[in-house]
Parts: structure tokens; sequence; C-alpha cells
């Protein structure tokens, strides 16, 4: 069967199981998010086995971020499934008295939702749970960057997941043409800004709803009052975490310049800390996820001064955590998204430097801030734009299932996690009820003088 012929048909089987109705029930959602628990629990070695061989994710680090992760995105959904799902009561104005207003949830139909290699599991699996808690059928593109875990995914859900309401489509940029070919109820897409404006293009010709899950340049500011040794830690852990390939790792540092080459030894000291002599032994130490990309980082390493050791092994996709000083504005590390474990450092002496610097570039998806003065914070936080915010620590507010995860400008569109997947899935009919008893005269005409002047005094 043709790529093409496949796809249609798959989308052509989830059309017929969503028009069937039984996605609806709160009984088959439920269904569904019970049988992805069972899923990560049966499967869990499995599924780390490919992110090490994918993306050479460290196991704890696999469990952490994305097995473990989906564990609490599927509970807490479980938990709240039955309140989301529930109609809103809202106030009717008095003109339309006698009333009740409701707001209604639907599912909006069949989804497609595109994943990529960072996370190649979390991010397959956190908006199918969205999609299918607001009674939607789904359609996934994994990415192919991670075949390992893409076949996993192939062969995992069709035997947990009704595979007449669940798909996974394998394959490159081939199959993901057509599939933007076909006309979806909604597309959730996570990636870079490229591909990103390709989706909501293809999508503009279905009038289809778009997320876009995008990334950037997320800052780090450093202020002079700080505790350096807590956020030497917590930058070193973020940045390095996935071998920095990570959407909302720290991009760059902007510290103070009174604290700067404190800030400096103690990232370096935390690295040797963290990772050992030589971070290449590690267990705790990821790889780049292919040669393309490890060519792409090498060249980036001439935009500073080093001030931890490097090292570059390209048959290992091995690039050692770099910390960079003195690099200059302009260089390649500073013009796009890193997306690897090189961490630029640049120096500030007002926070207005700050804010022109962070405000002349494209919002982030990210912004941190380390600081014990909460009036800089507020003046960050009021005076900037970003998809998040995490103060004195880093991407921690991800993990927060009542806050919107997603970006805002070049960034991303739309926002998910919690109880923000099941609305980025569902349609909210505005619903009026009338009694069919009551009908006053006021609303029609003719319009007198009196019923005029009642009129614009109700409405």
């Amino acid at each position: 069967m043709s790529a093409h012929s496949e796809i249609a048909a798959t989308i052509a089987r989830l059309r017929s199981t969503f028009a069937s109705g039984r996605t609806r029930s709160i009984e088959w959602r439920m269904r569904q998010l019970d049988a992805i628990r069972r899923m990560l629990v049966d499967r869990e070695d499995e599924i780390l086995d490919a992110l090490h061989v994918d993306v050479g994710k460290p196991r704890l680090e696999g469990w952490i971020a994305e097995v473990g992760f989906m564990v609490k995105e599927v509970d807490h959904t479980i938990k709240h499934l039955a309140e989301w799902m529930r109609p809103e009561k809202v106030a009717a104005p008095l003109v339309l008295q006698p009333a009740r207003a409701e707001i209604h949830k639907e599912p909006l139909g069949v989804c497609l939702v595109i994943s990529p290699w960072n996370y190649p599991f979390q991010l397959a699996m956190a908006p199918l749970v969205g999609a299918l808690s607001a009674g939607n059928c789904v359609l996934i593109k994994p990415s192919e960057v991670a075949p390992h875990t893409s076949a996993l995914l192939a062969r995992l859900l069709p035997q947990y997941l009704e595979p007449d309401a669940v798909a996974v489509i394998e394959g490159g940029v081939r199959e993901t043409t057509e599939l933007l070919e076909q006309q979806f109820d909604h597309i959730f897409y996570t990636g870079n800004g490229h591909v990103g404006r390709i989706v909501m293009t293809a999508a503009a010709k279905h009038l289809t709803p778009v997320v876009l899950e995008l990334g950037g340049k997320s800052p780090c500011i450093v202020d002079k009052q700080v505790d350096l040794d807590v956020a030497a830690r917590r930058i070193t852990w973020g940045k390095f975490y996935n071998a920095g390939q990570t959407c909302v790792a720290p991009d760059y540092v902007l510290v103070h310049e009174q604290v700067r080459d404190a800030f400096l030894d103690k990232v370096r000291a935390t690295v040797r800390e963290f990772y050992g002599d030589d971070p290449k032994k590690s267990p705790d130490y990821g790889r780049i996820v292919n040669e393309r990309h490890h060519k792409r980082l090498s060249q980036l390493l001439r935009s500073g001064e080093a001030v931890t050791r490097v090292d570059v092994d390209e048959a290992d996709r091995y690039i050692s955590p770099t910390v960079l000083r003195d690099v200059s504005t302009d260089s390649k590390a500073m013009e796009d998204e890193i997306f690897g474990p090189i961490l630029p450092v640049l120096s500030y002496r007002e926070p207005e430097e700050v804010l022109r610097f962070i405000n002349d570039r494209p919002k982030p998806l990210a912004l941190y801030v380390f600081s014990e003065n909460e009036s800089l914070q507020s003046k960050i936080l009021a005076n900037t734009s970003s998809g998040g915010v995490s103060i004195n620590h880093v991407w921690l507010h991800l993990g927060v299932p009542d806050l919107p995860f997603g970006g805002v400008g070049e960034s991303g569109l739309g926002a998910y996690h919690g109880k923000y997947s099941f609305d980025t899935f569902t349609h909210k009919k505005g619903v009026l009820r009338k009694p069919l008893k009551m009908d006053p005269p006021i609303m029609y005409p003719p319009y007198d003088g009196l019923k005029a002047r009642l009129l614009k005094l109700l409405a």
C-alpha cells in the first residue's frame, strides 16, 4: 500500500470511529487513560531502552522526564476529567431572563500530533493524553530522527488503546507532507519554527486550528543579589540535562558583571561535581542525537573562550558540557537556538540592559531570573514577554500540571499540560436554554417609546 493510500485509509478509519459517537463518553475516555497508565508500567524498560538508543538518554533522565512525567500527567487527568467535562454555568443578562446559559465541552474530531526527537516519547504521549481525554481520535506522526521510539509507539499503542481510535504513521518528510495535505480537526506540532510555519500554512487550507510548540533562545538572568552556589547548580543541571537538547534549556546567561567571574568559577566546579573530570564516562551525561546536529554544534564551540574542558567525539556523538565567556552578541552561538550542551555567558551592568537585550530579540519559550531582589523579579516579569517563567530555578514550571505550557510569538502558539491539554482539544460550545411558557412581548416589534426605553435600559 502506498503512503497516500495508507494515510487516507487510516484517517477514514479514525473518522468512522469518531462518527460512531463512542469516544464521547467518560467511560471510553477513562478506559484509554487507564490503558496508557498500564502501558507506562508494563513497558517501562522497553521505553527507556529505546530512548537510550535514539538519543543517548541516561535511564534516570528518561524515567523522570518521559515515563515518570507521563505517569503524573495521566494520573492528574484521570483525577480531574469528570470535573473538566462538566458543563459550566454562566450568568445570562437580565434582558434574556428567564434563561440558563452554559458552556458545553465537545471533542473536535480527528487530531494530528507531530512529535519531535528530543523527548520523543513524552512529547508524543502528552498531547495524546489531552486529545483522548477530550474524546477525540488521534493520528500520531513520531519523529524519524528517533526511529526506535517511533517503532515502539507504533507497536505498543495498538496493543493498549483502541486501534480504530489511535493510529501511528511512521516515516519522514514524505509522510509528513502527505499528512499535511489531509484535513484534520486539529494539528498539534512540536518542533522548530521553520517546520512550524509549514504546518500552519498547510492547516490554513482547511482552516484547521493548530498548536505550535516551538522554541527559541531562552535567557537566564543572574543578579548580583543571589546565592551563586545554588544558581550555578540549578543552571548547570537545566542546561546540560539531556545534553542540552531541551526546548526550555537556558540558552544563554546574562550575569551581573560584579559576579561574572565568581559565577563562571562555580559553574565550572559544578560541571565537575555533576559529571566528574571526564563527563564522557559519566552515566548521567547524554549524547547528541545524530551526526548532523553534532557537526552543527561543534561549529558553535568557536563562539567564545571556553572556561570548561572542551572534548568532541563525533563517532560517539559526544560534546562535553561547555561554558563560553567573552561571547560576541553577533556570534553564531547567539543567532539561533543552540539546542545542545553549550552555554554562552554574557555580562551586564544595569537591568535596563537586560530588558533591551531580551526585548530586541524574538520572544522566548522560557525566561529565568535568579535574584533575591523581588523588585527586580517583578520588573523583569512586567517588562518582558515569554512563554513561561521560572524564578530562581530553570524549567520547573513545566512540572506544574495547573500551569499552561506554551510559547508566544515565534516561540509558539497555544498551550497544554493538565486541563490546558483538555481545553486545547475541546470545543467550548455556548448554549442558552429558554422556557416556552414565558414569552415577554418586550422582545418583539413594534418598538414603541416605552418598550424602546426598557430595552435600552435592560440591554
